[in-house]
């Protein structure tokens, strides 16, 4: 036994009833690649355990880098238009999200991923875009087409990933082991999403601009001279110094804007929410049922997740533009403490409640987030969009890359107070989560969340 390879002892200690290995499950529905045999073919975990360390910094370099540039690309999509951003942003994803499928180690791995999000600056310049390509009518069903794009992202990717990692093993008579694809077993699904990426780089061309440049106060040249010589000098001048006055008001900071930063703030309160809940949630579906858990298997809880994916394709389109003033965060806190009764069910009437239950959770939280979206790009004009989005961008990242790693602590903690008097086990952990809904909830009424006057 000594003699073995150290990756082979790995590989035998992997198998489906290890809480650890379907932590790290998990995480490879969340990224749609099997992460946990990536991290084992790098040869840097020197521990089983030490796998699950390894493969959430490669997670969060993705966050880390988004977070660190996602202002600069906002002022850039503001100073030269949404299109050429966008066109930057799915040129990134074709070159970087190849070379980590092609990836031969830990830190290429790492720099690769972090590329990725520092050079893709889309999401930003998209919420920006959809907001200036409808009139105001119907904003919230642009925007809720942006929320749709990841509905689609949860339906495709795992799956995508599970069908295409690994092809040497799963379909040997297509691809031998002595290929590309048996040589770098996890570069099929990357080079997959890259062919897509491309396609809608070649169709952005044909996108329109939405940032105008020919505004009243930038006119072509042609016509600020017949302007000009139409106009006597001191009319000109007096005109001049108000267009400045003007200018300078409308470029005060954004950090002085309070609609749009009070907007913000509730944003990442939610989004920490959404990241820890996510993270709970799939951790208490896997739990035993002796610690309050369902014992779902991890293809249980991905179906699940596909299942609340396709549901927001389903409610977004259609339905969100009418339910959009019905449904707020508040019915999220009942639904959350529901969550604990609901182990107490079996069958068929568990697999109906949760995902009933799951599906709601994604359509409120989706709601919530919609209209957030709405109110930060109303809070400012069109020439600070960009920017203002790559500062919501920003903080959000923040947030989410604390989420995951405090979801999971929390839970951690709430499984070894079973025996408590005071809210038990998971019921504890359903009961934070609602504290801090409840706090985003607050923050929504007035004096806090402040609109921009029209």
């Amino acid at each position: 036994m000594a003699d073995e390879p150290r990756q082979t002892l790995l590989k035998k200690d992997y198998h489906e009833n290890c809480p650890g290995c379907k932590v790290d499950q998990l995480k490879e529905l969340k990224t749609g690649l099997p992460m946990r045999e990536l991290i084992r073919d790098f040869n840097i975990a020197k521990r089983e355990e030490d796998i699950g360390y390894y493969s959430g910094y490669v997670g969060s370099a993705f966050m880390v880098g988004r977070a660190l540039t996602s202002v600069f690309w906002g002022l850039v999509a503001d100073r030269y238009g949404r299109k050429p951003v966008i066109i930057m942003g799915t040129i990134t994803v074709v070159i970087f999200n190849t070379l980590f499928g092609l990836s031969v180690n830990f830190w290429m791995a790492i720099a690769t991923r972090f590329l990725l999000g520092s050079l893709n600056g889309l999401l930003g310049p998209i919420k920006a875009y959809a907001v200036e390509i409808f009139r105001e009518e119907y904003q919230a069903l642009g925007l809720s087409i942006v929320s749709t794009a990841w509905g689609i992202g949860l339906v495709i990717g795992p799956a995508l990933g599970g069908f295409l990692a690994q092809p040497a093993e799963k379909y040997p008579n297509i691809f031998s082991k002595e290929s590309l694809f048996g040589r770098f077993p996890y570069f099929l699904p990357c080079l997959s999403v890259s062919i897509f990426a491309m396609g809608v780089t070649i169709a952005s061309f044909w996108l329109p601009e939405t940032l105008h440049k020919h505004s009243k106060n930038n006119k072509s040249r042609d016509e600020l001279y017949d302007a000009l010589e139409a106009a006597q000098e001191s009319c000109t001048k007096e005109i001049t110094q108000k267009d400045e006055v003007r200018e300078l008001a409308s470029n005060e900071s954004l950090l002085k804007n309070w609609p749009l930063m009070s907007s913000i703030i509730i944003y990442c309160i939610f989004s920490l929410h959404d990241m820890a809940y996510t993270e709970i949630f799939s951790l208490w579906a896997v739990s035993p049922r002796k610690l309050g858990g369902l014992s779902y298997s991890t293809q249980d809880v991905g179906e699940i997740l596909a299942i609340s994916g396709f549901s927001l394709l389903v409610f977004q389109l259609p339905l969100y533009p009418y339910v959009e003033r019905l449904l707020g965060p508040v019915l999220s806190i009942p639904l959350l403490q529901s969550y604990p009764f609901t182990a107490m069910l079996s069958g068929l009437t568990l697999s109906l409640s949760i995902n009933c239950a799951s599906i709601l959770k994604n359509v409120l939280s989706e709601s919530i987030v919609t209209g957030l979206f709405i109110l930060q790009n109303k809070a400012v004009d069109q020439h600070q969009r960009g920017a203002a989005n790559g500062i919501a961008m920003t903080a959000m990242s923040l947030f989410k890359a604390f989420g995951p790693a405090g979801g999971g602590s929390l839970f951690s903690w709430a499984e070894k107070r079973q025996d408590a008097s005071f809210l038990p086990g998971e019921q504890m952990v359903f009961f934070i989560l609602n504290v801090v809904e409840a706090i985003g909830v607050l923050m929504t009424f007035k004096p806090f969340l402040a609109q921009r006057n029209a």
